[in-house]
């Protein structure tokens, strides 16, 4: 089969039509369905506080800060499979998406269920230790991260599937499994949380990613998909593609590992503070809900930006690429700015939605929101050049932005203010306000010098299983 017929099973207006338009296509499925599940997690959120308290806001918080460091580094999987599959469904090769897509899948599920499960379970205590949770954040949050961990796998392939959809050009298809996931997720808290508080709204997340799991692998077997599971699987993995996800995946996963440590360490310098409990409730109410409305949309620009980019690229149409991040931010600008006058006009009735009425948390909370208006202008340029980085498979440059934003920045303003100064509440929104700024200057920069357009991308038409590793 020639790769002109191979390619009418994609969408060519990513690589033939308005590059704008091809990003917002793109994007805003995911931006909607980013919402959508954020909305729920406002619901969950403002349920767990007016039933358990601002304790049970922070241990969801804590618990996800936890969660997402090692989920993240797993799921960098999809990272590399995204520049594969971005990068091939570009070239019109179908066989190769499917192939990556299956190893993807095949990899995530093994990590997810003989590794992560068991290790999370009985790591959990100690790892909320190194966040300095309060006991009573302690108390509500270990049962919830233990149950989060030992049924990760819907999550995961849920990630997966979503990730492999886009990249190939349907945005939609993911969208509508979201917001069956959300209404299942919504449903179930609604029962559990009033019986179980904190743990209840574990128990509702993992049953619906459970859920649309095994519906999303029916779907994968029955080819009604734009990707799908090739005939004749092997459960031995392939090595070559292998290969090519942990070379360009795992750069990834150590850039979320850094972004989600460096928050971990942020959680320990408002552990540090004098109103622990009351800032970290605000933090994770603040940082981790009401800013996610500024980054739902980022990150689901960011991944129209890699799937546009990657996929001009690999129809060898690099100019195109080069023009798709700039598009994005302009999107990502408007939005930002949007939401950020909010911030700052009306913080104190945001916080309130979340049953925060005591006269420390909503100062807390104040002063951080104030400063998030104006991150969020940088993090959502810094996400959109950073699409156009890893979609075309400069995968590396974003881990060592990160390393220098997300730790070195941040990490350092507050050690020097807890070594020569007072540190304060404002001193870690300062840092964490220079940290994206230093992200986005850094990634503008990096993707105009170009070098991703020499990046090579490419599989043998056969699979190398484990039994056909070379020996010379």
């Amino acid at each position: 089969m020639s790769n002109s017929n191979k390619a009418t099973q994609f969408d060519r207006t990513i690589v033939e039509g308005p590059i704008l338009k091809a990003v917002w296509k793109l994007a805003w499925p995911t931006m909607l369905q980013n919402m959508i599940a954020g909305l729920q997690g406002i619901v969950d959120h403002t349920m767990v506080g007016h039933l358990v308290g601002f304790n049970g806001n922070a241990a969801i918080g804590v618990s996800w800060q936890i969660f997402l460091v090692v989920v993240v580094f797993i799921s960098s999987l999809y990272s590399g499979m995204g520049v594969l599959v971005a990068r091939f469904a570009g070239a019109g090769d179908v066989e190769k998406v499917n192939r990556v897509v299956y190893q993807s899948f095949l990899t995530s599920v093994i990590i997810s269920c003989g590794i992560l499960a068991p290790a999370g379970y009985f790591l959990t205590p100690k790892l909320l230790d190194i966040v300095k949770a309060a006991p009573a954040v302690k108390a509500e949050a270990l049962p919830y991260l233990r149950i989060m961990f030992v049924f990760s796998v819907g999550k995961l392939v849920f990630f997966m599937l979503g990730g492999a959809l886009r990249t190939a050009g349907d945005a939609k298809t993911p969208l509508r499994l979201g917001v069956v996931m959300t209404i299942l997720n919504l449903i179930a808290n609604l029962i559990l949380i009033p019986i179980y508080g904190t743990t209840g709204a574990a128990i509702g997340t993992v049953f619906a990613t459970t859920s649309i799991a095994i519906v999303s692998i029916y779907w994968l077997f029955s080819g009604k998909l734009v990707v799908r599971f090739p005939k004749n699987m092997s459960l031995l993995p392939d090595l070559q593609v292998l290969n090519k996800l942990i070379k360009f995946g795992l750069p990834t996963g150590f850039q979320g590992i850094m972004v989600n440590i460096g928050g971990v360490l942020l959680l320990r310098f408002v552990g540090s503070l004098q109103h622990s409990a009351e800032a970290q409730a605000a933090y994770t109410v603040g940082y981790t809900q009401l800013f996610s409305l500024i980054t739902w949309t980022s990150v689901g620009l960011m991944g129209a930006t890699a799937a546009v980019a990657g996929q001009n690229l690999g129809a060898g149409q690099p100019e195109r690429s080069s023009r798709t991040p700039i598009d994005a931010a302009k999107i990502g600008l408007s939005v930002a700015a949007t939401i950020g006058l909010l911030f700052y006009t009306i913080p104190q009735q945001l916080l309130a939605i979340f049953g925060m009425s005591e006269a420390t948390v909503l100062a807390i909370g104040t002063d951080l929101l104030q400063y998030l208006a104006f991150s969020g202008l940088f993090i959502t340029v810094a996400l959109a050049f950073t699409g156009g980085l890893q979609g075309t498979g400069d995968t590396r440059s974003p881990m060592y932005i990160s390393l220098i934003a997300q730790i070195a920045v941040p990490i350092g303003i507050c050690l020097w203010l807890q070594t020569y100064s007072t540190l304060e509440a404002a001193g870690i929104w300062t840092a964490i306000l220079c940290g994206h700024f230093t992200r986005c200057t850094l990634s503008f920069l990096r993707f105009k010098q170009g070098k991703w357009q020499h990046i090579h991308v490419d599989l043998s038409d056969q699979p190398k299983g484990v039994k056909a590793r070379p020996t010379g």
